[in-house]
Formats: structure tokens, C-alpha cells, sequence
């Protein structure tokens, strides 16, 4: 199958992304986008996250919890957005038009990458090895790492957010890197002009 864009990561990051990015299907420049998320949670640092300083979230929100109602929310708001579970991602290989990826069961086309995954060893996809550095923002003791970027953007077509692009371990960042992300994306298929999605209430006549 191919995407217009492909994010690899289930997590804050990779999820928020995914919302942004559906969110804008009424939108001419989106309309006919495929947009897919590969939602492998297993390695997430959510899975053991408890949360009592997030804006939003109820006090003793688990990590756990978000990863499932991030999926049913997504699935109930934007359905057009494809999840793919269950997967692993394997290698990301250039071609003529965007990227092949291929996971442990099948591949994909995509014309646009987010990698989404979080900063810990080992990270073994081929064809992004060679963008691994030292994290720049965590404690050196921990040894994590970041894919080498340019505020998100590796090279063209290809985006990394969340702590893997660098940035703390902390909710509210994670999911503003994605939505950064997404803006981005948002504004290369709107020809450059600069994109952000809002939803308003409408007063009542």
C-alpha cells in the first residue's frame, strides 16, 4: 500500500501526529491523503507511565491507558487514518518516489516518513542507523539517542519527533513535536503556506 505519509510509532508523538494530520481531511490540499500510523506500543515508555502533571489528563492517568484510548480516538474521530498493528518496522530504503518500509510481515510505499519511536537502545532499523547520534537533551548516563535533524526534518520527506528527535522525556513536549510535525507536512501539501488545523465552536444564531 502506499502513504502519503507513513509515521512509525505508536506513542504520544507518533499518535498526536496521526490526529493533526487526520484532522485536516476537510482541508482541499488533504482530502485525498493516505495517511497511516504503524502503532508498534510494546517498547512505548507509556506502558509504565503514570500521570499527574499533564493539562487534560485526569490525576493518575496511566500510560497504559493512553495508549488505548489514543488508538479508539483515533479510530472514532479520524477512521480515515489507517492503523497498522502488530508490525515491526525492519528497514527504510530510498526509492524514485519517497521511501520503502518494510516490516516483519509486509511493506509499504510512503512519500513522507515520521519516525516516532522513543529514544532508547537498541534501534535497529536499517537505513536510518546512519543518523543515530547521542541525545543532546538526556542524561548521558542513560546513553539515549536522536536521529540527526533539522527541527524535525532528517532530509526531505523524512521527519523525526518526539524523543528520538531530540527532545525530553516529558508528555506535553512528545506531543507537541508531533504536532509540530504534522503542521509542517500540513503546510508542504498547502504549497508553502503556513498550515494549522483548529476546531471552533459555533456561536448560535
Amino acid at each position: 500500500m502506499n502513504f502519503d505519509v507513513l509515521i512509525i510509532g505508536g506513542g504520544v508523538a507518533g499518535m498526536q501526529c496521526a490526529l493533526v494530520l487526520g484532522s485536516a481531511k476537510n482541508k482541499w490540499f488533504a482530502e485525498n491523503k493516505t495517511i497511516g500510523i504503524i502503532l508498534h506500543q510494546r517498547s512505548s515508555h507509556l506502558q509504565n507511565a503514570l500521570f499527574n502533571n499533564v493539562l487534560g489528563l485526569p490525576e493518575g492517568k496511566r500510560g497504559s491507558e493512553v495508549l488505548t484510548e489514543g488508538k479508539q480516538q483515533l479510530q472514532d474521530v479520524y477512521p480515515h487514518v489507517f492503523q497498522i498493528e502488530n508490525e515491526k518496522v525492519c528497514s527504510v530504503q530510498d526509492i524514485k518516489e519517497g521511501f520503502k518500509i518494510t516490516t516483519n510481515k509486509q511493506a509499504y510505499t510512503a512519500t513522507n516518513i515520521v519516525v516516532a519511536l522513543n529514544y532508547s537502545k537498541p534501534f535497529d532499523i536499517v537505513g536510518l542507523k546512519q543518523y543515530i547520534e547521542p541525545h543532546q537533551r538526556a542524561n548521558p548516563q542513560k546513553d539515549r539517542i536522536q536521529l540527526r535533524n533539522y527541527n524535525h526534518l532528517i532530509k526531505k520527506g523524512l521527519y523525526v519527533c518526539g524523543t528520538i528527535a531530540g527532545w525530553r522525556s516529558q508528555f506535553a513536549i512528545a506531543a507537541g513535536s508531533g504536532a509540530s510535525v504534522a503542521t509542517d507536512i500540513l503546510t508542504d501539501w498547502n504549497d508553502g503556506n503556513h498550515t494549522k488545523i483548529h476546531d471552533k465552536i459555533k456561536n448560535p444564531m
